[in-house]
């Protein structure tokens, strides 16, 4: 009955989107290839990780109705990140503009067509498939840190990697932008590669300084961007902590076993003179509930359950990043401020179709980041569905406890935090005043 409901309201949404953009005819060659081309062929194509091609009409067409079912429901691109609550200005945001859809609605409900065959479709820019996805913006990586190779079976139990690479770094760097990429095949069966930075104190021994970022399926990768300071110090280590699930997880598990697997950081650094009087930033791992890893119960079989987590600071801060973690039966998380001192709460974000194998570090743009005065409480929340309505769920029977494996549970989100003081606090807040009176008055450019 849910399905039927669910695809009713999903037949009416197409309904009206066609609707709303008139009785114009929409082609495949004037219209949808240039939304197909910039949006969908960069994994649905030969050697990607869409399971079908989009390359062509003659690729396309079988597939017209699943792609307007997929679009019109937002499941396509796999970026979910809800529409019209809290912010909505992301960089790196691969959901489609409301006429995009509207249009391959359109065409759709209109049979299809190809449309005149003497205009050609712009072709479609593909990076090559190993390439950094930051490259197009900052050529290649300054430095790139492999983990050590580890074969993984075809099958079997959860494996876990932890073991120090040394960088070779003589100076402090700040961090441009930063991606994991596991070589290969191997990205199915890699569900996680933590890495944090180690450095030797007076006596030798390796102190952690930090995160330096975190991995997990689906992920792009991060840009700490432009007045903050992630860094990487001098003869630091990086600590790898890799989970690796046998035969992989998701559309594109291989089923095969995966040689000499080895996942990379790439790494782009900003000048060496790039100022020393940058705000510290870091990306820290805040926990939802106490003891959840320690094998407190998360989710009763053919059930639901919520889990929160508050967190304020002494000093003012500004949220660059937000990405919620869990595993198989997490399937919503919402970010939200709340402001002791009014007793008002701001909802920042919610995925309320969040999915295990895309992973997503939901980057602000540096004009709307969230700024959080001291004393202001941090509110993460995250959902469960242990039922059989749960396409990601291996199985509903299973009492579900919090821990490490694929099929525990976790309930944590990783945070990327730029520390203010109240001078910069106040700078910034004044600095969006002025902005905003700006624009009000219309001399914006």
């Amino acid at each position: 009955m849910k399905l039927v409901q669910n695809l009713a309201l999903i037949g009416g949404a197409m309904a009206l989107s066609a609707g709303a953009i008139g009785q114009d005819e929409f082609t495949y060659n004037e219209h949808v290839a240039q939304i197909l081309n910039e949006n969908c062929v960069t994994c649905h194509r030969e050697g990607g990780i869409g399971p079908m091609q989009f390359e062509n009409f003659e690729q396309v067409r079988p597939w017209a109705p699943l792609i307007q079912l997929k679009v019109a429901n937002r499941e396509m691109p796999p970026y979910a990140y809800d529409q019209g609550v809290g912010i909505q200005e992301l960089q790196g945001d691969w959901r489609l503009e409301q006429e995009e859809i509207d249009t391959i609605v359109a065409w759709v409900n209109q049979g299809s067509p190809l449309g005149p065959q003497d205009i050609a479709p712009p072709t479609a820019e593909l990076p090559d498939l190993a390439a950094w996805n930051f490259e197009n913006q900052f050529g290649q990586p300054d430095l790139i840190i492999p983990s050590i190779p580890m074969d993984i079976p075809s099958d079997g139990n959860d494996l876990w990697s932890k073991h120090y690479v040394p960088t070779n770094m003589v100076a402090d760097r700040c961090i441009k932008a930063v991606q994991v990429k596991p070589r290969g095949d191997a990205a199915a069966v890699v569900h996680h590669a933590n890495s944090s930075v180690w450095v030797p104190d007076a006596d030798g021994e390796l102190e952690r300084h930090g995160q330096l970022t975190e991995y997990a399926m689906g992920k792009w990768g991060e840009i700490p961007g432009d007045g903050v300071c992630r860094s990487l110090p001098a003869d630091s280590q990086v600590l790898w902590d890799i989970h690796m699930f046998p035969g992989g997880v998701g559309a594109t598990a291989q089923g095969e076993m995966i040689e000499n697997n080895v996942v990379e950081i790439g790494l782009w650094f900003h000048d060496e003179d790039y100022s020393n009087d940058t705000y510290k930033q870091d990306l820290r791992l805040y926990q939802l509930r106490d003891g959840y890893e320690n094998g407190h119960l998360i989710v009763p079989p053919h059930g639901y359950t919520m889990t929160q987590g508050f967190h304020n600071f002494d000093h003012p801060v500004r949220i660059d990043s937000f990405q919620p973690h869990g595993h198989l039966r997490m399937n919503a998380a919402s970010l939200e401020i709340f402001y002791p001192e009014t007793g008002r709460t701001e909802q920042i974000s919610q995925i309320s179709n969040w999915s295990a194998t895309w992973h997503h570090s939901h980057l602000y743009e540096r004009d709307v980041a969230p700024l959080v005065p001291t004393g202001a409480v941090l509110v993460i929340k995250q959902w469960y569905d242990n039922t059989a309505d749960n396409p990601n769920n291996p199985d509903p029977d299973q009492w579900v406890y919090g821990g490490s494996r694929t099929g525990d549970e976790m309930s944590h989100a990783w945070i990327a935090i730029t520390h203010l003081d109240d001078e910069g606090y106040e700078q910034i807040v004044a600095e969006r005043k002025e902005k905003e009176e700006r624009s009000l008055a219309g001399f914006d450019d």
